[in-house]
């Protein structure tokens, strides 16, 4: 949980509430912080596939949690009765790759890492017990957990496997099937 979501016991008792009803939308529960604005209370709320799926949230699965994360902050004092705002959003692209769920999320994705000295841009093949796989210029390079730096995933417009998509369309991009 992020530093500010613990005021007391609040963010842990909020994150045992909503853990729960993030986990029956098939998403996990990333972070929840509760912060003052005015006479109000922000409530952001990070959610994200489990750590097998590659992916991302796509916007109804965001709807449909934030729909049952409103439902259950209604129903609980938790917020002391004081009106709040619901923020629920996904880590992002810009999120750091710095533990092994975040690594094994980025699976098939371009990442750019420190190891030791050079700094290495690859995709992310495997993610096991021993580390890493990353393809870099063609060829699989293992790296053990103990080497890896916080990686960063490389925002792509035309990813490979696209462009292997795009091979194959026929170019008739009006949805007719017949002119």
């Amino acid at each position: 949980m992020a530093p500010g979501a613990r005021s007391g016991g609040a963010g842990d008792e909020m994150a045992s509430l909503l853990r729960p009803v993030v986990d029956g939308s098939g998403l996990v529960l990333e972070d929840v912080t509760v912060t003052p604005a005015g006479k109000r209370r922000v409530v952001r709320v990070v959610v994200d596939l489990p750590d097998d799926a590659v992916g991302g949230v796509d916007l109804d699965g965001v709807a449909e949690v934030s729909r049952a994360v409103s439902d259950a902050l209604d129903a609980t004092d938790l917020l002391g009765g004081a009106p709040y705002v619901l923020e629920v959003g996904t880590p992002g692209v810009d999120r750091p790759l710095t533990e092994r769920r975040h690594w094994s999320r980025a699976r098939t994705r371009l990442v750019r890492v420190p190891l030791g000295a050079e700094e290495v841009t690859g995709r992310v093949q495997q993610v096991d017990d021993d580390g890493v796989v990353l393809e870099v210029d063609g060829a699989a390079r293992p790296v053990a957990w103990a080497d890896l730096g916080t990686g960063r995933v490389q925002v792509e417009f035309h990813r490979k496997d696209d462009q292997q998509d795009d091979q194959h369309d026929d170019g008739d991009d009006d949805g007719d099937e017949e002119d």
